[in-house]
């Protein structure tokens, strides 16, 4: 039986996770560009997901600092 392949996806909020390559996208996600294993996904976003926080309040914290 083969792997099950996935592939990473984004949200507005550059939020992280995984869907099914075989899937259609929920509505708000879009291809990231990796795709592979469940862990390899995986892996990949621990290393590129280092600021968890919504882009949202990345931007309020970023304009407040100023």
């Amino acid at each position: 039986m083969a792997a099950q392949i996935y592939r990473v996806v984004l949200n507005d909020e550059e939020q992280y996770s995984i869907w099914p390559a075989d899937r259609d996208l929920p509505g708000g996600w879009y291809e990231e560009g990796t795709s592979g294993t469940k862990e390899e996904c995986l892996a990949h976003i621990e290393r590129v997901w280092t600021d968890m926080r919504p882009l949202s309040l990345r931007r309020i914290r970023e304009t407040t600092q100023a």
